[in-house]
């Protein structure tokens, strides 16, 4: 694994998301001992804290089609920021979240230091809408299409240049949940998305094999792990469930997976909601997987 220093970066926002709570997810992960873990493995780790979030109470919602986007961009500046000075002192960024918008910084990032990207996405739903296709108005619904340069002008910073991702080096993993929208751009840009029915037919191992094939010679690549890819029986605590999803062995075998290819420049741990869980099962299992990406292994 990198020979690098890590550096943690809390990320305890929650206006993208839907339902409150998320914003406790980097307590809940450095709680259930994300810094032992890596200890453990003997990986070098500079826990940075978390960055200045707003909360709801205190904010202006903004444009119902892309709500509290003023202040998740504002946070996810100060996330850039910090993944690309991290990046460039020869440290590997883990950010903690918080709701999935938080990668609209870490990608950002990446891409202010290397250029335009790869990203290995492992998520139930595609995270591929817009402000004019989004439903809900959701932000962590967007991040992917943001860092994709789809909605340019709401999203644009001097923090980060757009698109942030090459399309031919993005691939999502777990998928089962897209939006019509979605679906549409998909088809559009040719980006590889792996369906939980193209898991069950194939098997875990060759899906992600081809999928790190597919990130593959990007100038970074990022992967972002959101915990609802996992099936709702073994990841209880997170915003937008859906049932069917990867067992707690698949993810680990994914995780393993990521950790032999050794190549990736950050790691993202998103939507753990300690509201919605049960005696932080979904914060324990965040750490087990960041540590098999980071190296663990049964013997």
């Amino acid at each position: 694994m990198p020979d690098r220093e890590l550096a943690i970066i809390g990320a305890a926002l929650d206006l993208g998301a839907g339902r409150r709570g998320v914003d406790m997810g980097p307590s809940a992960i450095r709680y259930a001992g994300i810094d032992d873990r890596f200890s453990e493995l003997g990986l070098p780790c500079a826990d940075l804290g978390n960055v200045e979030t707003a909360v709801a109470e205190a904010a202006e919602e903004g444009d119902p089609s892309a709500r509290f986007l003023a202040e998740i961009k504002r946070a996810c500046e100060r996330i850039a920021r910090l993944v690309a000075g991290s990046t460039r002192d020869g440290r590997l960024p883990i950010v903690m979240g918080g709701d999935h918008s938080v990668a609209i910084g870490t990608l950002g990032g990446l891409a202010s230091v290397h250029g335009p990207g790869g990203v290995l996405w492992f998520d139930a739903h595609g995270d591929l809408n817009t402000p004019a296709t989004s439903p809900s108005g959701n932000v962590h619904g967007m991040p992917l299409a943001a860092a994709l340069g789809l909605a340019p002008d709401v999203f644009a910073s001097e923090a980060w240049p757009l698109p942030a991702l090459d399309p031919k080096h993005v691939a999502l993993i777990g998928i089962r949940s897209l939006d019509a929208g979605e679906r549409e751009l998909v088809k559009e840009l040719g980006i590889a998305v792996y369906t939980m029915t193209d898991l069950d037919r194939r098997g875990v191992e060759p899906v992600v094999r081809e999928a790190l094939e597919r990130v593959s010679g990007a100038p970074f690549v990022h992967v972002s792990l959101d915990m609802d890819v996992v099936d709702p029986e073994a990841a209880p605590g997170v915003g937008t469930p859906v049932r069917g999803g990867l067992s707690y062995r698949e993810a680990h075998l994914a995780m393993e997976l990521v950790a032999e290819w050794e190549r990736f420049s950050a790691f993202e741990v998103v939507e753990v909601n300690p509201i919605l869980d049960r005696e932080n099962a979904t914060g324990q299992l965040a750490v087990e997987l960041v540590a098999s990406a980071f190296g663990a292994t049964i013997l």
